[in-house]
């Protein structure tokens, strides 16, 4: 909704502006199809070019959350804490039962809790693969927290290509602009017997092509590449509190410790009080009994 609220913003101050200053919008208007068509294909075809197919689709999904957001709310992350509880102990008590779960957490009554979580296939890896390294006795706590963090920083890398690749579009646009405004003078410069305000005319329809690079440049694309990034940055934390609970779950600390370790390491605006996570294990346990 916000970034609904700032594009709305931007078009009002801008152009509002703009006419409260005594311009006129026929000769933008006029030229803005062609100046649009030129400097927006231009963009898509040099996107195209530098791109495969797999990261176009990344990059058009990831669009989407300008407007959505970050995918993981306050409830996912007490959610994911109190299915780590869970899984924590059972391997505690009865590290058979664990088998079953994390090698099919499609049909495992613990992870089918928690739909949502159960969607994400690198959470649930995470998870799993963390968990079954355990179970064969590869369970030194700084290894493994080398390798979460190495893995964990490869799909963060991996999802940021997208932002990157918008922020490449975004600094192109201001020279797409100046080609297009480039044209427009060489049309001008072929009705260079026309009267001045013909001129005139012609030399503003020019113009709106540098305008619009910019525009489109600093008004939109950078931050929606600045958007996208923050976004993905903070939905990692999700990943990286999968980290922190299964690391110190390997230093041998009980499961509601390895809990409040995530809790802590929590982002702030997520992280729910020590007795609202209390209450969150309690109706855990009796759902489990």
């Amino acid at each position: 909704m916000i970034g609904l609220i700032g594009i709305v913003v931007v078009f009002v101050t801008v152009f509002g502006g703009y006419l409260l200053a005594g311009g006129k919008m026929g000769i933008i208007l006029k030229a803005l199809p062609f100046e649009m068509l030129m400097i927006c294909g231009a963009a898509i075809g040099a996107f195209a070019i530098s791109n495969d197919g797999s990261a176009i689709k990344h990059t058009v999904k990831d669009l989407g959350k300008i407007v959505k957001g970050p995918k993981w709310k306050a409830e996912d992350y007490r959610d994911l804490l109190c299915m780590l509880f869970e899984l924590l102990r059972v391997a505690k008590t009865n590290p058979v039962a664990l088998e079953s779960h994390i090698e099919a957490p499609d049909t495992s009554t613990i992870f089918g809790k928690y739909p949502k979580i159960l969607d994400d296939a690198e959470a649930i890896a995470l998870i799993c693969d963390t968990l079954r390294s355990a179970s064969m006795n590869y369970d030194d706590p700084h290894q493994v927290e080398e390798i979460l963090e190495k893995r964990i920083e490869a799909t963060l890398h991996h999802k940021m290509h997208s932002t990157h690749a918008l922020q490449v579009v975004a600094d192109g646009l201001p020279a797409l602009g100046i080609v297009a405004a480039v044209l427009g003078v060489i049309k001008t410069m072929a009705s260079i017997d026309q009267p001045p305000e013909v001129l005139g005319k012609l030399i503003g329809g020019a113009l709106v092509g540098t305008f619009l690079g910019v525009f489109l440049a600093y008004g939109f694309v950078g931050p929606f590449a600045v958007k996208v990034k923050a976004v993905v940055e903070e939905d990692a934390h999700f990943h990286q509190l999968i980290r922190e609970v299964l690391v110190a779950n390997l230093y041998a600390h009980a499961p509601n410790i390895c809990v409040e370790v995530g809790r802590q390491n929590m982002p702030g605006r997520y992280r729910p009080s020590f007795a609202d996570m209390e209450d969150a294990l309690k109706a855990t346990k009796q759902d489990a009994a």
